[in-house]
């Protein structure tokens, strides 16, 4: 990154602001919260947009009516501004959700009132008038005494669903006893409920025909969030310039990437503005901007839902990158869902063109999958040496279950090996060559252990006599080099100590397990589904289909379930175990350069 100090009159800088704006490549140094009631009302607005856009989006299927074309003819919005439309949208959402919390009231009140017939207040009220007050009662139907209308006023009402709606008549000057709990009187009658339904759902009609409206001209409430956001962005960053000379001089801090200096300051000779420009320190906290080749790219959404490296740390995402596919394939733990991931993602970049990006993560992620479970053979929970008629030679290349086990701790070992020694090599390149040498020796360590413990496991397996050397010098870089400061005591003290570090490899050793786990817990699961689904084909007739949808809708599920798994547990792997051991700090900041919207 390059380091710009910008000196202007601060008449000129909204003119220069934008200006940068044009060029799409300065990152200005400012705060991203609302600084005074201007960046307080930009921010406001701009979360109004957002809202609304989601709001109308997430109902769209639920409109009455059908959207109209975009700026179609005859569309009653079409002549609001923005900021009009806005309001409009916010009102008919309001409008909508208290209409529908009416609705449903409505509903409930109908359905109460429903099994009591019409019964309108001033009919009630006529017969209190006459002497006579109403009682509703309701019975299970069994329970009902028929003589109950030969002893009282009794009439029947209704009968619905097993019960019994009836209504009796007491006099006002007398007693009256009933061995039932009385039920409440409706506080409106059914058909008086039924019309204000038939009125409010009208009014809801109304309401999401504007909606539909509204829906079609959603591309300029999408213009309007993204000026907003600029106007924000750019305010922010004037907001944030140090005023000297009584305000009257603005100074500014951006950073730009060095490949496009030559642009920049082009652009900025022809503005005529003060600058001076610099190489980038790691002080100055610039922003970030990761740099990486096709396949690496892919994997830079992963990474970020961690963090950035610092500005001029070492950048782990194509390092992690091919682990992270051949993780992924470990965990899924199936050829199938590999090939059915790979081949889906191919056909969606056609319907799906704007995430081709993580289409394309998803089809290397297949791959990963395809190529780690062909080492056990499963093949949509089934394995392929125990179907196909193949030589036991053949037969014999496929890992067992145990040899899955000892392969993904081996395959851990070798990850934290590998980060081990990218950081001894970033270390000795960034700070000298002893910096990097107490890696080199857990390195060798790591190494070494492995192969002596498979010499104790498998017979025909032996470790050169040198090797236990070689574990010494390793031993005595982690003694030596371990802190590169103080004293030699000191320095010696705190290499002891380092050894205790050596629970914490054998913990990251067992993570590796999960691997094994996850992938050999999908091969199960596809295998049950196999299972139920051939069970299935000795009902008569209709066999063979229900086992097809069960192997269709089984399967489906399984591959949804141990996708989950295979892109969670592989990024703990590598957050916590890879990034750990190649001790990666992060916490930079992403590179965001003024901007206009791409017309």
């Amino acid at each position: 990154m390059d380091k710009y100090s910008f000196v202007l009159f601060h008449a000129d800088l909204p003119g220069f602001l934008e200006k940068l704006q044009e060029i799409g490549v300065v990152d200005i140094t400012r705060e991203n919260k609302a600084v005074d009631d201007t960046s307080r009302e930009l921010f406001s607005l701009a979360g109004r947009y957002s809202k609304v856009i989601k709001g109308i989006e997430s109902i769209k299927s639920t409109l009455s009516e059908t959207p109209a074309k975009k700026d179609s003819a005859g569309n009653p919005y079409d002549e609001l501004s923005q900021k009009e439309l806005l309001i409009k949208v916010e009102t008919l959402l309001n409008k909508k959700e208290q209409l529908k919390q009416d609705l449903e009231g409505l509903k409930r009140d109908f359905s109460e009132s429903k099994q009591w017939g019409a019964l309108h207040q001033e009919d009630i009220d006529k017969l209190r008038s006459l002497g006579y007050n109403l009682h509703l009662y309701t019975v299970a139907e069994k329970n009902f005494d028929d003589s109950w209308e030969d002893s009282y006023p009794l009439q029947v009402l209704n009968k619905n669903n097993g019960r019994v709606y009836f209504a009796l008549l007491s006099n006002n000057d007398q007693e009256f006893k009933f061995p039932l709990p009385e039920s409440k009187l409706p506080q409106k009658s059914y058909d008086i409920v039924e019309k204000q339904i038939s009125l409010v759902s009208k009014e809801i009609q109304e309401n999401d025909k504007s909606l539909s409206n509204c829906l079609a001209l959603i591309s300029k409430l999408e213009r309007a969030m993204e000026e907003t956001k600029q106007n924000l962005d750019l305010y922010l960053a004037g907001a944030s310039s140090v005023k000297e000379a009584e305000g009257s001089i603005a100074v500014l801090t951006g950073f730009a990437p060095v490949d496009n200096r030559e642009d920049v300051n082009k652009a900025l000779a022809n503005e005529g503005v003060y600058y001076m420009t610099d190489q980038a320190q790691e002080t100055d906290n610039p922003p970030v901007k990761l740099k990486n080749g096709f396949f690496a790219r892919l994997y830079e959404p992963i990474g970020e839902l961690y963090m950035l490296p610092k500005y001029g740390e070492l950048d782990l995402t194509p390092y992690f990158a091919p682990f992270y596919m051949l993780f992924f394939g470990l965990c899924l733990g199936d050829m199938g869902y590999g090939l059915a991931i790979l081949i889906g993602a191919g056909l969606a970049k056609y319907k799906l063109p704007k995430f081709k990006s993580y289409l394309t993560l998803a089809q290397f992620l297949g791959l990963g999958a395809v190529i780690m479970a062909s080492l056990s053979g499963v093949f949509f929970g089934t394995k392929i040496q125990e179907i196909l008629p193949l030589p036991d030679s053949v037969k014999d290349l496929f890992f067992s279950d145990l040899k899955m086990f000892w392969f993904a701790i081996l395959f851990g070992l070798v990850q934290i090996v590998f980060a081990r020694m990218l950081n001894a090599i970033y270390l000795i390149i960034k700070k000298g060559w002893q910096y990097g040498m107490h890696n080199i020796g857990w390195s060798i360590l790591i190494t070494w252990a492995s192969w002596y413990y498979a010499t104790t496991m498998v017979d025909t397996l032996t470790m050169p006599s040198f090797m236990n050397y070689v574990a010494m010098a390793g031993a005595a870089l982690v003694l030596l080099f371990t802190s590169d400061s103080g004293n030699i005591f000191t320095r010696l003290f705190k290499g002891a100590s380092a050894f205790y570090d050596v629970t914490s490899i054998f913990g990251d050793m067992l993570s590796y397990i999960r691997l094994f786990g996850l992938g050999t817990a999908g091969a199960i699961l596809g295998m049950v589904v196999n299972s139920v689904a051939m069970s299935l084909t000795g009902i008569p007739y209709l066999g063979w289909f229900f086992a097809g949808l069960m192997l269709v809708f089984g399967h489906i599920l399984v591959l949804l379930l141990s996708s989950l798994g295979a892109f969670v547990h592989p990024m703990r792997l590598t957050f916590v175990e890879f990034y750990k051991n190649a001790s990666f700090d992060g916490g930079g900041r992403a590179f965001r350069p003024l901007g206009k919207e791409s017309k």
